[in-house]
C-alpha cells in the first residue's frame, strides 16, 4: 500500500458572545427576551446558590463539595436545552443543570448535609444521582442511551464530565461505545482547565478535547462555555441529532472553575493570580448582563431585585432543609437505596451499623456472612450488648 492520507473531518468551533457583551445576531437562538432573563435568572442563581453554600460549609453546615463559580453558562445553558424525557446523567459540579432541570434548593442542600432523601426524590425525574468517581458516569449514559435506542423513544442522554475524566478509560468507553452503536447520547465536557491540580495541558498533547470525538466517529465540537448563546446552540443541535437516530456528540465547553476544586482545596498552592484575573475578564455572568442591558431586558434595578428573590428563595430552602434535619430521620436508610434487594453483606453491614448508632457493641466477633447466607441469617451472627 502506497503512502497516503486519510481526510478527517475538522472540529468545529462556535462563539456568539464577545466579553463586551456583544452578540453575532446571525448566530442567535430562537428565544424570546422571557426566556433570556429565564436563562439570566438561572445563572444567577446558581452562582448566589453556590456561594452561600460555600459559607454554609465553613460555618459546619453542610458536607464537602464541588463549587460551580464561573460554569454557569455552560450548565445552565445545556440545561434548558433538555426535555422531561431525556436523561441527565450528572458529575459532582452540575448546579445549574439541577436548577435548570428543576431540583429545590431543599433538596440540593439535603444532598450536601448528607441525607438520602435528595437521592430517593429522583424517581422518575430521568435524573440521575451524582456521581463522584471520575469517568464512570461515561458508562452509565452509555447504557442508558442504548435503553432509549432500544425503546424507540425520542429522547437522549446527556453526560456531564471535567477535563481530567477525559483522561479516564470510561470516558473512552463510552464514547466508543455509542459511536459504534450510533446511539442517542451528549458528552458535555466543562473543560475548566484543571483536573484538581492538574493543568490541563499536562493531561493530553491533544490540542482540544473534542477532537477526542474523531477516534471513535462521532461528532465533537468546541465551544466558549462562559458564553450562555454558545453553549445552548450546540447543546440544542445535538440534541436534535441524537432524537433524529444521527448518532451521539462530544461538546467540549471551554470554562473556568473560579473556586475550589472542593471546599477541601486550596488552588492557590497551584494556580497563579494572574490566570485567575485574565479568567474574571470573561465571566459569564458579567458578558451576560452586559447583553442584556444593551438589548433593555435588564437594568441595575431588576437585577438587585433578582438578587433579593434569589437570596429568600435560598434562605427559604435552607430553613426547610435544616428543618427536616432535625426531625426523626432514620439514618439506616441509606442502606436501603444502595440495591433494589438488600443482599446478606449489606444487611450485616447495616446491623454492625445499627449497633453502633444505638450505642451498643458486638461481642463475641461477628462475622461476615459468607456467600449465600441469607440476611435474617447474617443479622442472626449479631449479638448486642448494653454498654
Amino acid at each position: 500500500m502506497p503512502r497516503g492520507t486519510i481526510q478527517i473531518e475538522p472540529i468545529e468551533t462556535l462563539s456568539i458572545l464577545d466579553e463586551n457583551g456583544n452578540a453575532d445576531k446571525s448566530l442567535l437562538p430562537k428565544l424570546s427576551p422571557e426566556e433570556v432573563l429565564k436563562a439570566y435568572r438561572l445563572m444567577l442563581f446558581t452562582r448566589m446558590l453556590d456561594e452561600q453554600a460555600v459559607r454554609y460549609q465553613r460555618q459546619g453546615r453542610i458536607g464537602t463539595f464541588g463549587p460551580s463559580l464561573g460554569q454557569e453558562a455552560a450548565q445552565v445553558g445545556s440545561g434548558l436545552c433538555m426535555r422531561k424525557d431525556d436523561w441527565f446523567i450528572p458529575s459532582f459540579r452540575e448546579l445549574g443543570v439541577w436548577l435548570a432541570r428543576g431540583l429545590s434548593v431543599k433538596n440540593y442542600l439535603l444532598g450536601l448535609m448528607g441525607i438520602e432523601d435528595e437521592a430517593k426524590n429522583l424517581k422518575g425525574t430521568n435524573n440521575m444521582p451524582v456521581a463522584v468517581p471520575v469517568a464512570t458516569q461515561c458508562t452509565h449514559a452509555a447504557g442508558i442511551a442504548w435503553g432509549i435506542k432500544l425503546d424507540k423513544k425520542k429522547a437522549a442522554a446527556v453526560v456531564y464530565f471535567g477535563d481530567g475524566a477525559t483522561s479516564e478509560g470510561s470516558f473512552h468507553e463510552g464514547l466508543n461505545f455509542c459511536g459504534a452503536l450510533h446511539l442517542p447520547a451528549i458528552f458535555f465536557c466543562q473543560n475548566n482547565q484543571w483536573a484538581i491540580s492538574t493543568p490541563r495541558k499536562k493531561q493530553t498533547a491533544s490540542q482540544t478535547l473534542a477532537q477526542k470525538a474523531i477516534a471513535y466517529g462521532i461528532k465533537g465540537i468546541q465551544v466558549d462555555g462562559n458564553d450562555f448563546f454558545s453553549v445552548y446552540v450546540a447543546t440544542y443541535e445535538a440534541l436534535e441529532r441524537a432524537r433524529n437516530g444521527k448518532g451521539p456528540t462530544l461538546i467540549e465547553a471551554v470554562t473556568f472553575r473560579k473556586s475550589v476544586h472542593t471546599t477541601a482545596d486550596d488552588p492557590t498552592v497551584y494556580r497563579t493570580k494572574e490566570e485567575e484575573e485574565a479568567w474574571s475578564r470573561k465571566d459569564p455572568l458579567i458578558r451576560f448582563k452586559k447583553y442584556l442591558e444593551k438589548e433593555k431586558i435588564i437594568d441595575e434595578k431588576k437585577h438587585q431585585l433578582l438578587e433579593k428573590e434569589i437570596e429568600a428563595e435560598i434562605k427559604k430552602g435552607y430553613e426547610e432543609a435544616e428543618n427536616y434535619r432535625n426531625s426523626d430521620l432514620d439514618p439506616l436508610e441509606y442502606f436501603d437505596f444502595v440495591y433494589s434487594d438488600t443482599h446478606a453483606y449489606l444487611a450485616w453491614q447495616k446491623e454492625l451499623a445499627r449497633t453502633n448508632i444505638e450505642g451498643r457493641r458486638v461481642i463475641k466477633g461477628a462475622t461476615e456472612p459468607s456467600k449465600g447466607t441469607g440476611g435474617a441469617a447474617a443479622v442472626g451472627q449479631l449479638e448486642e450488648a448494653q454498654d
